[in-house]
């Protein structure tokens, strides 16, 4: 009979999952792991208290390709089956609270726990990304998001290391076997793919906001110069996030870590954000890309996303769109209203865009882009809060907060708050927003109430006018945004002022939009290349460098020691021009190649290869140390870099003068 009851189960898990929440209510977590992170290995004991419900015959854990030892249900043992992916548990189960469940495991994750330069003398990190890789990879867990736990969670690593995790650090114990335990304990409730691990060599700084949550600033020793820059206006926007909001931060501290090679620019783990490594900058980095936005962003999920959570993908933008409007409005705390003004223009212009590739869908289907999530998603909010008003749009945000903290939440729940607390029926303005596929421009053009209205009128009128107007390019009172929608329509209007006498942002877009530079720029154009932007630099140095055969030289020597982004950015295309320039340095010319035939190591961040390996391919600089570069690559953990290597390699395939290599790299790889 078991056995029958093992089959349905494999056949059905999909089915039971669903409905586990309602007979099973799991409370807590505690769990105390080891990690040996050149085994690329965890184990651990973990312990579960929950309720029953209503009676069943079978629980279960999801527990994704792991090894279980041992399971013990109420201090008895207790047969289990394990079928892969879960952990199920058979038995009659009867209504009772506080049950305990233990059990002990072992994982060699595949994913959602990455071992980032274990493998070499570079940076070693252990880092997880639980949204969309779930969890359960490498702690038995939940990945139905509907089922929210505490977590007590010790982790014991070697010494040397930071170990940052979601709650509060309660302990930090060294042992005599060189390793260190780091005891995290965080007392409400979350959806288990937010639980998260951060695991490198970092410093902290330690800031508080104005009511009293201590706000820890992680970086890496050698960056200490970068922390300001990095983390510029952080009290800032959480003082300004928590008044906005008008729910008080609902966890204890908040933490964030920036990793190498992550997979996205930020992950908003409860009190715990792990952000790309990418958006730590100096000051001249953080006029091209600094943390702000992502920054704001993954704070407001800790309100938006990990106090109330979707039930499903359905519902999505109440987490992506909320985050995404939200930190515009810190943004506009920072930079002011014409900046909020431009960044949803830009996502306007970005959503039409989408519809006019026939890409775009409903902002309820679960499959919509990410462009709809979270531009639609912060479009449609601030449409509401124009009709609306204020007051009733800030009383119901609260209201619907309040109602359903460290719960989960549908659409039909923010919408029921809004309708109470502004008094109005809102079928039809949710039904355009939610249902429509196309995104609704004309009701907000249409909308005198909106400041949006004239400024897309504004704007469309400037990208389509033929007036062309220098003095508008020369008026410092105007906002940079439209002067750069003016010099990408009409470029001709660029003059020696207009270069000279404008700012970065304005500058910057002179770097993009000339290519073929008047000889009467050229002056006013060559002093781009000390903006103070790398990638004004970089453009600049090129659109020179192409202009102007006769200074090549000089362009050269002038930039000669600038690496630029964390990619390297100006210092891979000076090597790249540097080989292209016969008459410069043509003496160091294997050096060059060698150098930038190193950045496509595995010792370097991804982007930095990425960047490398565009460059190689573009000189056709391929040996064995390159060509065997690009075949580790193909593993890489970071899709992008993968799939280009990917991309490469079946190029390299089809060229019979690498065959002779990719053959020695093919014997060496599968000799023991």
């Amino acid at each position: 009979m078991k056995h029958f009851l093992y089959f349905l189960i494999g056949i059905f898990s999909s089915v039971l999952w669903s409905q586990q929440i309602d007979v099973i209510d799991f409370k807590s977590i505690t769990a105390q792991v080891s990690i040996q992170p050149l085994e690329r290995e965890i184990s651990g004991k973990v312990s579960y208290i929950f309720d029953v419900l209503h009676a069943t015959d079978s629980i279960f854990i999801d527990a994704q390709q792991m090894h279980i030892s041992k399971v013990t249900l109420n201090k008895q043992d207790i047969a289990f089956t394990n079928d892969g992916k879960k952990l199920w548990i058979l038995s009659d189960f009867e209504r009772s609270d506080n049950n305990t469940l233990k059990l002990e495991y072992t994982a060699t994750p595949k994913k959602a726990m990455y071992f980032v330069g274990w493998e070499y003398d570079g940076r070693q990190q252990v880092w997880t990304q639980g949204q969309g890789k779930y969890t359960s990879n490498w702690l038995p867990s939940f990945d139905d998001m509907n089922e929210k736990t505490t977590l007590d969670l010790t982790v014991n690593f070697l010494d040397g290391y930071k170990v940052i995790a979601n709650g509060e650090l309660k302990e930090k114990i060294k042992s005599e076997d060189d390793l260190t335990s780091w005891r995290y304990v965080s007392t409400k409730p979350m959806s288990n793919y937010l639980f998260a691990i951060a695991i490198g060599k970092y410093d902290k700084k330690i800031l508080e906001s104005k009511s009293g949550i201590p706000l820890e600033l992680y970086y890496y020793p050698e960056d200490v110069s970068k922390v300001e820059p990095t983390y510029r206006y952080s009290a800032q926007l959480f003082n300004f996030l928590e008044t906005e909001i008008g729910v008080p931060y609902p966890w204890d501290n908040y933490k964030q870590i920036p990793v190498a090679d992550f997979l996205y620019a930020g992950m908003e783990n409860t009190t715990a954000t792990i952000f790309s490594d990418a958006y730590v900058v100096d000051d001249i980095g953080f006029v091209d890309r600094n943390y702000v936005n992502v920054n704001a962003h993954e704070l407001a999920h800790q309100w938006f996303g990990d106090l109330v959570t979707e039930t499903s993908g359905t519902h999505h933008w109440l987490q992506e769109g909320f985050a995404t409007y939200y930190a515009l409005l810190a943004e506009r705390d920072i930079f002011g209203n014409d900046y909020y003004k431009m960044r949803l223009y830009e996502y306007a212009k970005e959503l039409e865009e989408q519809d006019a590739s026939g890409q775009s869908t409903a902002l309820l289907n679960p499959k919509s882009s990410s462009t709809t999530f979270y531009k639609k998603g912060a479009w449609l909010l601030h449409a509401l809060r124009v009709k609306v008003g204020d007051k009733a749009f800030k009383m119901a945000v609260r209201q619907y907060l309040k109602a359903h903290e460290f719960k989960n939440v549908e659409t039909d729940d923010f919408i029921k708050a809004v309708e109470a607390t502004s008094g109005e029926n809102l079928d039809a303005f949710f039904d355009l927003w939610l249902n429509t596929v196309e995104f609704p421009k004309e009701s907000i053009v249409e909308n005198a109430k909106d400041d949006m209205s004239f400024y897309i009128k504004h704007l469309e009128y400037i990208e389509c006018s033929v007036d062309k107007d220098v003095d508008f390019l020369m008026d410092a009172s105007k906002f940079y945004f439209e002067k750069q929608e003016i010099i990408k329509k009409h470029p001709e209007l660029i003059t020696e002022a207009v270069v000279l006498e404008n700012g970065v942002e304005v500058r910057q877009t002179i770097a993009q939009t000339l290519r073929t530079i008047p000889s009467e720029l050229q002056s006013a154009y060559e002093t781009l290349l000390n903006d103070k932007s790398y990638q004004t630099q970089e453009m600049a140095l090129y659109n020179l460098w192409s202009n102007f055969p006769d200074k090549r030289a000089s362009y050269l020597e002038e930039t000669k020691g600038r690496v630029g982004f964390k990619s390297k950015n100006i210092r891979q295309l000076w090597l790249v021009l540097a080989l292209s320039t016969p008459e410069f340095e043509a003496d160091k010319n294997v050096s060059y190649i060698n150098e930038l035939i190193s950045y496509t190591g595995p010792e370097y961040d991804f982007e930095v290869r990425e960047l490398a390996f565009s460059y190689v391919d573009a000189l056709q600089l391929y040996n064995e140390d390159s060509i065997s570069n690009i075949k580790q690559a193909t593993t890489h953990h970071n899709w992008r870099l993968s799939k280009m290597a990917k991309q490469l390699l079946s190029t390299l395939e089809t060229q019979p003068k690498y065959k002779a290599i990719l053959s020695r790299l093919e014997t060496q790889s599968t000799t023991p």
